[in-house]
């Protein structure tokens, strides 16, 4: 495989991403990047800005999120510590995988990555306490144009494996509207 796998997740503009580790009695190294690897495989949007969350709860939800255009992102997710059931729901109109969601593990111990391209909402739900997340975007944050669609929007029916009574939530969080009357992308 190289230092890289990428596969197509159902959803076939989503890519997952594995990277090789190499193992030894002190630990593993791993390269967890590579703009070569994605652009062979049909990505070639330059990344400009990284950010990184520490989600002190288990059962921490951060999302739907996405940046409405010209500020639209891609971003590139991966777990550095702990672990997450990340979330990304297609919302451009025209997809024919328009409103679905698909939904994987990634870990600090599994290495996992998601690249999610423009046109999705992304979020995440915390499997673990003093989880921390980074990813990598191809636009700056824009507040203007930071919008979102609610977690648990029966629309969707995104299957959230809630590992607590009721997820810890951002006030912003908890009031983005549903998908009927989000912005989305054509």
């Amino acid at each position: 495989m190289g230092n890289f796998r990428i596969t197509r997740s159902p959803i076939p503009d989503l890519r997952i991403i594995e990277t090789r580790r190499f193992a030894d009695d002190r630990g593993h190294f791993s390269e967890t990047f590579s703009q070569s690897a994605l652009a062979d495989d049909g990505f070639d949007a330059p990344f400009v800005q990284d950010n990184q969350s520490l989600s002190r709860a288990t059962g921490t939800l951060r999302g739907l999120h996405f940046q409405t255009a010209p500020f639209a992102q891609d971003k590139l997710v991966r777990v550095i510590a702990g672990s997450v059931w990340d979330v990304a729901v297609d919302l451009r109109r025209s997809s024919p995988t328009f409103r679905q969601w698909y939904g994987l593990e990634l870990s600090a111990e599994n290495g996992l990555q998601l690249l999610v391209p423009v046109g999705f909402a992304h979020g995440f739900l915390t499997l673990e306490p003093e989880t921390i997340v980074a990813y990598k975007v191809t636009a700056p944050y824009s507040g203007a144009n930071d919008a979102g669609v609610a977690w648990d929007d029966p629309d969707l029916a995104v299957g959230w494996p809630l590992p607590v009574a009721e997820p810890v939530l951002s006030d912003k969080d908890r009031n983005l509207p549903r998908l009927a009357h989000a912005a989305l992308f054509d």
